[in-house]
């Protein structure tokens, strides 16, 4: 240091000012929601025509009160993601202008989804012109245009003026579909001029909840009527959209089955938005009067090999109920780009999970048997969750913000979203000790009926806190609900909450044979689950490990996720050589033999593993009728 600096320095520490770094100033705050008329609609113009490039080019028309600044969000916290998901490395291309002139924008520094403009005197209206550039490859995220279909949610081609609540914006939206295309929405449409489509006028709110798919091989199948509920198809191929009426009447049982539950609806009309491909992207999102659902190809050609895949549309078509309807009051907020609070995620998701496991097997989507061997699947799957020691499943409702539903290199220590999953388990528990403690009167399809089932028709979002939910149970059962929720949530185990099994009728046990149930998961996932045994799933396809558990067999030789089993005892990998080199680990003493690739290197693993192929069943226990048997079986009315 030069000696002038140095006296700088100490001058600066007598007069007691830090020669340190200081913070930046703050950034001027954003315009907070607040409820009041917006002056004006907004008009938006999507062209989804360039399946070639997967590009969605948007036109949009801003109206505002007068000249001075604007703010436009671009939507960052989305409802059903439960995290700050909105795909903004995809805008491109933003240009603002108004009587012909261009207005320039900057980005908000430190809120990136913010733009700021200042309008001129004299405007009216702002245009706004830009492109959301779909991915086109998985790698870049999930794909969304096909030669055969396409999937736009509108939160991702909009751009809206800060300072409203979302209800109060309206948008009058158009959609330029490719030729030959059918589109399918909640949405109602007022004009079609060609393969342009033109909606009702309806709040930024609904217009978001309401996602638009669309194909060249397209087949609605009306399941319901007054109100009118849809399965609405798009396939790959024509004959993918084959249903048979048994499959079809499975579809309509799950109506039938979710209003003898829930004894309400609240939606005037209801879409399942179905797409069946290999190329567009799998998904499964809630909206209150639709839902996304993208499964395999031949979901309906293949149905009885499938049965890992029919819980889909029952889960999302209970949000409906749970979720939309009532919501947790801490994940309700005005606009898109209100930070939401996940904390009761295990009520929102996590019984949603429950019903639809159960709505699935009382509507015949899946038979009683694979409902079991599902809820089998789960329980070993969470019973042994080393992550438990160190994090309770309260805390995985921030995985959503945390992660964002990012790969995980250790998810069963990290733990991920499991109050899904956890959280089945839990409203299992909670469902038999009702029925338990009031010999068999009440149980918690009660719960789902006084909670959810209220206000017939009403379409406005209803809250809730935790202390409602424990309110409703004992209003169902009297107990001391609040303990048995916060025991289970705030726990560290050991083991996951498995008495509903008990109760129920049934215990968790293992042996070397697959459910058909576990098969359908192997054959969708084109994996081997050997995660009971090895402590590893691997790759049908070419024996790369997908998953390893913390401190399992796998684990402890030193394998992790991306690794390769190139070999076993010295033939090349193949998923039956793996599973015979399991079940002769269990007969002698000699280690199993692994020659594994990773990173371009090569090394011989042994695995001293010897307790032979494990696979998840629950059997039942005891004499007499069976809670679970009861919970999975058909309501009459």
């Amino acid at each position: 240091m030069r000696l002038g600096a140095v006296a700088t320095v100490l001058s600066l520490a007598a007069s007691g000012v830090s020669a340190a770094p200081q913070p930046a100033p703050a950034t001027p705050p954003i315009a907070a929601a607040a409820e009041h008329p917006y002056p004006g609609a907004l008009n938006l113009v999507v062209d989804a025509t360039d399946l070639t490039h997967a590009i969605f080019s948007v036109s949009e028309t801003v109206p505002v009160a007068g000249p001075g600044p604007l703010t436009l969000l671009y939507p960052k916290w989305l409802p059903g993601n439960h995290g700050p998901t909105g795909p903004l490395d995809k805008l491109a291309g933003l240009t603002v202008s108004a009587n012909g002139q261009s207005i320039a924008w900057v980005r908000d520094p430190v809120d990136v989804y913010a733009f700021h403009l200042d309008v001129p005197a004299g405007v009216t209206e702002v245009t706004l012109r830009f492109q959301f550039l779909s991915p086109v490859t998985p790698a870049e995220g999930r794909v969304m245009m096909t030669p055969a279909m396409l999937s736009l949610q509108w939160n991702t081609v909009v751009l809206y003026p800060a300072g409203y609540f979302s209800r109060d914006i309206p948008v009058d939206a158009q959609v330029v579909l490719p030729e030959g295309f059918t589109a399918a929405t909640a949405l109602e449409p007022v004009s079609r001029i060609g393969p342009q489509i033109r909606f009702r006028t309806v709040g930024l709110n609904t217009l978001v909840d309401s996602p638009l798919i669309a194909g060249r091989n397209f087949r609605r199948i009306d399941l319901a009527a007054q109100p009118r509920v849809s399965l609405d198809v798009v396939a790959d191929k024509p004959e993918e959209l084959n249903a048979d009426a048994i499959e079809i009447d499975a579809h309509k049982a799950l109506v039938i089955q979710a209003y003898r539950l829930f004894g309400s609806r609240h939606y005037d009309h209801y879409d399942f938005l179905l797409s069946l491909s290999d190329e567009l992207g799998g998904i499964g999102l809630e909206h209150h009067q639709s839902s996304e659902d993208g499964t395999i190809p031949r979901y309906f050609l293949d149905w009885p090999k499938t049965p890992a895949e029919r819980d889909l549309l029952a889960h999302e078509f209970t949000h409906s109920w749970n979720g939309k309807f009532r919501r947790p009051a801490n994940l309700w907020t005005p606009n898109f780009n209100t930070p939401m609070r996940d904390s009761l995620l295990w009520v929102y998701e996590g019984q949603t999970q429950y019903w639809g496991y159960v709505l699935a097997a009382r509507s015949g989507l899946m038979s009683r048997q694979e409902a079991l061997d599902a809820i089998a699947l789960t329980a070993a799957a969470f019973d042994d969750r080393p992550g438990r020691r160190w994090r309770d499943l309260a805390d995985t409702t921030n995985d959503p913000i945390v992660v964002m539903r990012r790969s995980e290199p250790w998810p069963s220590w990290q733990r991920g979203e499991d109050y899904y999953s956890e959280g089945e388990l839990i409203w299992l528990d909670a469902d038999t000790l009702i029925r338990s403690l009031s010999g068999g009167k009440r149980s918690l399809d009660d719960f789902a009926r006084g909670f959810f089932g209220i206000d017939d028709g009403a379409m406005v979002t209803r809250t809730y806190t935790f202390d409602d939910i424990v309110a409703a149970l004992t209003a169902v059962q009297p107990y001391d609900w609040s303990h048995f929720l916060r025991q289970r949530l705030d726990g560290h185990g050991p083991g996951a909450p498995l008495d509903g099994l008990a109760r129920g009728g049934y215990r968790l046990t293992f042996d070397a044979e697959k459910s058909p149930y576990l098969e359908s998961v192997e054959r969708i996932e084109k994996a081997q689950l050997l995660n009971f045994s090895l402590g590893a799933i691997v790759s049908a396809k070419d024996g790369t490990l997908t998953s390893v558990t913390w401190e399992g067999p796998a684990f402890k030789a030193g394998l992790v996720v991306g690794a390769q089993i190139v070999a076993v005892g010295g033939e090349a990998f193949t998923p039956e050589l793996l599973e015979d080199a399991v079940k002769d680990a269990a007969r002698n003493a000699a280690p199993i033999t692994l020659l594994i690739k990773r990173d371009g290197r090569f090394r011989t693993v042994e695995l001293p593993y010897h307790g032979g192929l494990r696979y998840p069943h629950l059997t039942p226990q005891g004499a007499g009728p069976r809670a679970l048997d009861a919970i999975l079986t058909a309501r009459s009315k």
